[in-house]
């Protein structure tokens, strides 16, 4: 029987709930996965985030403390499951977020890409997009 792997392409900016849908549905799913390690299923997820969710990976992007703080959660969530977030170069860099390499790079005055999320092209995103995956996006 063949799986399929879930790749959630997330566009929703963070404020927006579908940025938390999400985090939710990886969440469950991921939970699930680890409830059921002793089957054969494969257990990946693979996530996206491109165009105004590149802001979820934004290390200054501060959060009111009655509101969940999304960046933290994915965060959380990585190191947990051993997760990659890869962010679009491109719209993260549009969006003023950048890590060392790309300061550099353009000549940015800083860096301010979130721990645990790394920049990468959209050739990424096909590579995930190839075999056999389930795309939901968010």
């Amino acid at each position: 029987m063949t799986t399929t792997t879930p790749l959630l392409l997330i566009t929703a900016d963070p404020s927006h709930p579908l940025a938390y849908l999400a985090l939710r549905y990886a969440r469950a799913y991921l939970q699930n996965a680890a409830n059921k390690k002793d089957t054969n299923d494969n257990t990946t997820l693979n996530v996206f985030f491109y165009g105004d969710a590149a802001n979820t990976a934004n290390d200054l992007r501060w959060q009111s403390a009655d509101q969940i703080n999304l960046t933290k959660e994915w965060q959380t969530l990585a190191e947990q499951f051993q997760l990659a977030l890869p962010v679009c170069v491109s719209t993260a860099l549009s969006r003023g977020i950048s890590d060392t390499d790309n300061s550099k790079r353009h000549q940015l005055n800083g860096d301010n890409l979130a721990t645990g999320f790394s920049l990468v092209g959209l050739s990424e995103l096909a590579m995930m997009m190839q075999g056999n995956c389930r795309l939901m996006q968010f």
